[in-house]
Order: C-alpha cells, then sequence, then structure tokens
C-alpha cells in the first residue's frame, strides 16, 4: 500500500495466515516454510500442526523470534554468512 510515496505492508500476515490454512485444509503440502517472524501467525501455524502439517520457521540470527521457534516443527536461523552471496556489492 502506498502513501505519499511510501510503501507499507498491509494484510499481508492475513494473506500468510489464510494461505497456510487453505493448503493445510485442502492437503496442498505436508511442510510448510515461513520466512516471517510475525508471532500474529501462531494461532494459524497451531491450527496446521494440529492438522498433521509440519510448519518450518525460518528466520534471522540476529532476531530470532522465540514464539515462533517453540511452535514451529523445526527452526532455521540465517546467519549474514548465509546470505553473502546473495548480496550485491559494487
Amino acid at each position: 500500500m502506498e502513501n505519499g510515496g511510501i510503501f507499507h505492508e498491509k494484510g499481508v500476515d492475513v494473506k500468510i495466515a489464510v494461505d497456510l490454512l487453505v493448503g493445510a485444509y485442502d492437503n496442498l503440502y505436508d511442510v510448510a516454510v515461513l520466512i516471517s517472524s510475525d508471532t500474529d501467525l501462531i494461532p494459524a501455524i497451531k491450527k496446521v500442526r494440529h492438522l498433521g502439517k509440519e510448519l518450518e520457521y525460518v528466520g534471522f540470527s540476529h532476531l530470532p523470534s522465540f514464539a515462533l521457534q517453540k511452535n514451529a516443527t523445526l527452526s532455521r536461523l540465517l546467519l549474514r554468512d548465509d546470505l553473502e552471496s546473495f548480496i550485491k556489492k559494487d
């Protein structure tokens, strides 16, 4: 969403939650990979897990979400070294 030339994320957490739940109910995946530290997603994650699906949380080592780590099946934290090859250097 744009406001005065500045873009803001709006409704992304709801869209992620819906996608997680629809995919779990429709049996579209066995394992979901979540790259977000938004703890608003925890209720959806709990339901996904209750439906027998696995959820892998991917976060950043300098600012992990311990709540998401606790509720995920598996947790991976990325280090700066993991990302270096993807960063464009001038």
